[in-house]
């Protein structure tokens, strides 16, 4: 066999391999965004029903504590706070863990709500980093701010587990931002389901662009940098054409950080938060699912596409690079510390099916996919014999990141309707139909730094930069 008839042959497996990958996906997330559809339809008949039950609901709530690790979260952390000040909610506390910052956080925090220090016991049901000091806002008694030696991420959250009162807690990033009835609307499920349901998560919007008032959002705006505007595609996929297929069927192995609701009680039995992985979200409900399996418990873990947490996202390559490479690296690392249960009949759906696609779709993909984009490129340079290939190709391409992404942006719209000016969906659509051929290279190659991150076991989380929500982002296009 010459070298000529090996590139063919190599070049027609590729290509079959590469083609099959790809309608799979389509197929995929196709079935899963329409069953969203469905989804969204029946919530949308039920939500007149909301405001009516919303007092009835409340008197059944229960108590939650909000737990906020700041780490150089000094631009951002008061409006975080003044947010979650207006929640419309019965009782709860706000638990801020100031993670060792080397910026002004802690001094931010205590001089914006009048902190002072106080000497109150701590449980120990999770180990972390020293406790430095515990200050209590004499403003908002229900504001506790906690001064430690930096742990992390994971090692903050324990930490404020352990001096949470509440039953329930709430982790929200430093940089987020609560809608007021959120949290009601995230521990329904809860609620509703007597303690069946152990954990919930929430949606989450983008704020760049947003006007932010007394950490409230009062007009949601689409800006004009390319890099905002693409993630909030990216969000708007990956919340419709996953997560509430997934909770449908108690597959959910991520509910976002920015903004979930835990019971204390099952997470501490699971162990809390593992300080030894960058993708500690993840790797808890991981956890979470395995406790519950190990010990045949008939729980579940809920996505609620209706609360909305609004965050802060990278708006320059170099910081959206930083988060999708640690995204994809916490990704592999939990993966890869449960990988026994990956095919395990004793994990039930979450050992045959969650897993499984997790490594199939979101690991494997990018890898997968630029194998896609360099067999179009090469099918391009070689000429006609492999032409048709590559515009199927192309079009497959295009169908899966632009057509489906056109699709979840409309049916956003349709439902919860975030962004309720005309030409911010037009904006939205346009950018759709681009993604293909810049945004969703970027992350590909961002992605796969990832798995040489993981590969290398450098666990350097990096750090984003913030510029702030509380007031109204610069609109600017970015250069």
């Amino acid at each position: 066999m010459g070298l000529s008839s090996v590139f063919i042959w190599i070049h027609e497996f590729f290509g079959h391999f590469i083609l099959f990958y790809m309608i799979l996906i389509i197929f995929i997330y196709s079935s899963m965004l329409i069953f969203s559809y469905l989804y969204m339809r029946k919530g949308l008949q039920l939500d007149k029903m909301v405001d009516n039950d919303k007092s009835l609901k409340m008197i059944y709530s229960k108590p939650v504590s909000i737990i906020v690790p700041a780490y150089n979260e000094k631009t951002g952390i008061v409006a975080t706070i003044q947010s979650l000040l207006t929640l419309e909610y019965p009782q709860y506390e706000i638990i801020v863990v100031n993670d060792g910052s080397k910026d002004d956080t802690l001094q931010t925090v205590i001089e914006g709500f009048a902190m002072k220090q106080v000497h109150r016991t701590v449980k120990q049901d999770l180990p972390t980093k020293e406790v430095r000091g515990i200050y209590e806002s004499t403003l908002h008694p229900n504001i506790l701010l906690v001064d430690k030696v930096n742990g992390g991420k994971a090692d903050a959250l324990n930490a404020g587990i352990n001096l949470s009162h509440y039953p329930y807690f709430c982790s929200i990033d430093g940089d987020s931002i609560l809608s007021n009835t959120s949290l009601l609307r995230v521990m329904q499920p809860i609620i509703a389901s007597n303690d069946d349901v152990i954990a919930a998560g929430g949606s989450v919007r983008i704020a760049n662009g947003a006007d932010v008032q007394m950490g409230t959002v009062v007009n949601s705006v689409v800006p004009n940098n390319p890099f905002v505007i693409m993630q909030i595609i990216e969000y708007l996929r990956a919340f419709y054409m996953g997560r509430i297929a997934l909770s449908k069927f108690n597959l959910v192995l991520i509910i976002s950080g920015a903004f979930s609701v835990f019971s204390k009680r099952w997470v501490i039995k699971a162990g809390g938060y593992s300080v030894n992985t960058i993708g500690e979200d993840m790797e808890l409900v991981v956890k979470l699912h395995r406790y519950i399996l190990d010990n045949k418990l008939k729980k579940r873990i809920e996505f609620v596409p209706d609360p909305v947490c609004w965050t802060e996202a990278p708006d320059n390559m170099r910081d959206l690079r930083t988060q999708r490479r640690r995204w994809h690296q916490g990704l592999l690392g939990s993966l890869m510390i449960h990988k026994k249960m990956t095919f395990n009949p004793k994990y039930k759906q979450i050992g045959l099916v969650s897993l499984p696609y997790f490594w199939l779709i979101e690991f494997l993909g990018p890898v997968i996919e630029l194998l896609g984009y360099l067999y179009i490129i090469i099918s391009f340079m070689v000429g006609d014999l492999y032409m048709q290939s590559a515009i199927i190709l192309t079009v497959l391409f295009l169908v899966y990141s632009s057509f489906l992404s056109i699709f979840a942006v409309l049916l956003e719209a349709w439902s919860i309707n975030t962004y309720p000016r005309i030409r911010d969906i037009v904006k939205l659509i346009v950018f759709s139909l681009s993604e293909t051929f810049w945004f969703r290279p970027l992350t590909i190659i961002f992605r796969l730094e990832g798995v040489i991150y993981y590969l290398r076991r450098r666990e350097d989380w990096g750090q984003l930069q913030r510029r702030g929500l509380s007031k109204k982002e610069d609109t600017k296009q970015a250069v």
